[in-house]
């Protein structure tokens, strides 16, 4: 536990209803000099299970409170928890707290590791279970961030430790289920240590919370778990991608100014996208960690691959090799091993091997390079032959997912992310007032309507131009929109990149090419990039 405490009103845990405003506190008088701490907080000073004297108060939420307590047996301070029992519970709800507390302990007990919190010992006061730790010296993610955002591979390095922890939960079949800024410490010497097992649950016991009620931060909730469905390890990942994302952005992305409405968020909206100037690497693997299906989440094995690469530290910078000016003939360096004694005085005969020299290297490297070769996809992509609906072969980035659309003319390829979206299409135009086609003037209009025979887009704003491209008249149009129905909450607006190539007759198939990529940040500098590379690998068969 941490020695800072935190924020003292920050709850850990809500009910399916808006929280309600805290009990303002009872006004304390300032202690006189004669005033001891007993005086200030009336439960400093006793003793619990015999042992152990309260210090003072580190923090409470919504399990409890913690103390700082020392240790009277052994001599050394030590975190005990407090069980908290809300006050509209009867009898059968204390002892369900006072049992989950105690499964609190069993399960975190059982898990020796470096970034789980050790549980020393578990005692009975007033028949109720007192949970004593380790003293963590340190504070808390969540008062960190309080202080600004953190750079991608400092994030990574906690995020790194996190997931250690919660694999080293997981083997033991235990699900956190509150992975939060505020429960993840800082400790001296880089540790990073989980906390508060206040509503872990142990798979394949009885639950012991409420029906119709669920415990955890409403921001850091799967949306399986706001829907009442199991969660697994998976949940647990998607809480990391909340952190991680709140640690180089400064928020949480489904946070509202209500309980309804953050869970809300959680199960309907997509968090923006992050940039990669402030995220560094870790904005698709963020993206992919809050997918809202839990089987479409990376497993923990790719998340650990990721992290492990931001959080590595920068290669030292190549060794410059010194320039020794000590010879009166002007050879220095390498030159003076590399060039024959005859040649060190004589500055023309130098210039003339030099130049012979760089004659051979170049030389070597056309042979090696063949500069006229022409340019492939970038590096990760893969070029696929689609012969059957498209006439033509495309390069795409080679982690995105193919599907084929309810129209046999159409092709899509998904970021893993969510982000980019490119699609190809190979169709026959239709009449005017059905779809556009290649027409870009009616795309233009369509577009300008709201989209009607395309997709659904509001406040459209349309530029295009005419091109060749390989060998036939073509047309680019760049259109940004606002999707149809978008709601003050996901106010984002998006861009199609399009290239539209018409047949060589009317009656003849049309190539539609389209990047589908949000319109601002760095992901808008991104897509167009994309859309770049898809259209310069873009290559109809038979031209």
């Amino acid at each position: 536990m941490t020695d800072h405490g935190g924020r003292a009103d920050e709850p850990t845990s809500y009910q399916l209803r808006p929280p309600q405003p805290p009990v303002p506190p009872a006004q304390v008088p300032a202690p006189t000099v004669a005033a001891t701490a007993a005086d200030a907080d009336p439960g400093v000073g006793r003793s619990v299970g015999g042992r152990y004297r309260l210090l003072s108060r580190l923090g409470h939420g919504g399990m409890g409170t913690v103390w700082r307590a020392h240790d009277e047996v052994i001599d050394r301070e030590v975190a005990v928890k407090e069980p908290r029992v809300p006050e509209h519970l009867g009898e059968s709800g204390r002892n369900n707290v006072h049992a989950r507390m105690k499964r609190e302990a069993l399960a975190a007990a059982r898990i020796v590791h470096p970034s789980v919190v050790t549980i020393h010992d578990v005692v009975f006061e007033d028949g109720r279970p007192w949970i004593v730790m380790e003293l963590v010296s340190g504070r808390s993610l969540g008062d960190r961030l309080q202080e600004g955002t953190l750079d991608p591979r400092e994030a990574a390095r906690i995020g790194l430790a996190v997931l250690d922890a919660l694999e080293a939960v997981h083997a033991e079949t235990i699900l956190h289920r509150d992975v939060k800024p505020d429960n993840i410490l800082l400790g001296s010497g880089d540790r990073v240590v989980l906390t508060d097992f206040g509503i872990a649950y142990v798979e394949g016991e009885q639950r012991l919370t409420e029906t119709g009620a669920f415990v955890g931060s409403p921001e850091y909730i799967s949306p399986e778990r706001v829907l009442g469905r199991e969660p697994g390890p998976a949940s647990d990942l998607w809480s990391l991608g909340i952190v991680l994302y709140a640690a180089v952005e400064g928020v949480s992305p489904f946070r509202r100014s209500h309980t309804p409405g953050t869970l809300q968020a959680v199960l309907d909206s997509e968090p923006h996208v992050l940039s990669p100037q402030r995220s560094g690497g870790l904005g698709p693997l963020v993206m992919q960690l809050l997918r809202k299906d839990p089987a479409q989440r990376p497993p923990a094995a790719e998340v650990r691959r990721v992290l492990q690469q931001i959080a590595a530290p920068p290669p030292p910078p190549a060794p410059t090799i010194p320039v020794h000016h000590d010879a009166a003939d002007g050879v220095t360096g390498w030159r003076r091993w590399l060039l024959p004694p005859a040649l060190h005085g004589n500055r023309p005969a130098q210039l003339a091997v030099g130049g012979g020299v760089l004659a051979v290297v170049l030389a070597l490297v056309l042979i090696l390079v063949d500069p006229f070769q022409g340019d492939g996809p970038p590096e990760g992509w893969l070029v696929r032959t689609e012969t059957e609906v498209l006439a033509a072969d495309v390069a795409v980035p080679g982690d995105y997912k193919r599907a084929e659309g309810d129209e046999a003319d159409m092709v899509t390829y998904a970021d893993p992310s969510g982000v980019f979206e490119i699609t190809f299409w190979h169709r026959v135009a239709e009449a005017a007032d059905e779809s556009p086609g290649a027409d870009a003037k009616a795309r233009r209009a369509d577009y300008e309507k709201g989209g009607e025979n395309t997709t659904s887009m509001e406040d459209a704003v349309v530029e295009d131009h005419g091109l060749t491209y390989q060998g036939r008249a073509a047309t680019e149009m760049d259109t940004e929109y606002t999707p149809y129905g978008a709601t003050e909450d996901d106010p984002v607006r998006y861009r199609f990149l399009e290239l539209l190539i018409p047949g060589e007759k009317k009656t003849d198939p049309y190539w539609h090419v389209r990047v589908k990529t949000p319109a601002a940040g760095q992901a808008r500098t991104d897509g167009a990039a994309i859309f770049d590379e898809v259209k310069a690998h873009f290559k109809i068969r038979g031209s």
